[in-house]
């Protein structure tokens, strides 16, 4: 039963990901190459205790350049910057930026 609310949460991420990429105002060469919802491999680790998966660690090394661009987005901050979110990027072996 516990799987429920975690799956709901995966969505939830997901589903803001998506409307926060299509909202954003980047240009279309930004867009292309930093994209938040690349990291969707990584919802899992980021609303649960997980580990996070290799395709997450995979996709969080391509959107490394991203990171401080999605720290400066008030709506991505919160996820970026979270316990959860840094324990991933630890986890992955990346640095934490430092914008």
């Amino acid at each position: 039963m516990k799987k429920a609310p975690s799956v709901a949460a995966v969505g939830f991420v997901v589903a803001l990901l998506v409307a926060v990429a299509a909202l954003s105002q980047v240009n279309v060469a930004e867009a292309a190459t930093c994209s938040p919802t690349e990291l969707s491999p990584c919802a899992p680790a980021i609303t649960s205790s997980a580990p996070p998966s290799g395709a997450c660690c995979n996709k969080m090394r391509q959107q490394r350049p991203c990171l401080c661009g999605f720290l400066r987005d008030p709506n991505l901050k919160q996820y970026v910057n979270s316990p959860n979110a840094k324990r991933v990027i630890a986890t992955c072996g990346i640095p934490y930026p430092r914008c």
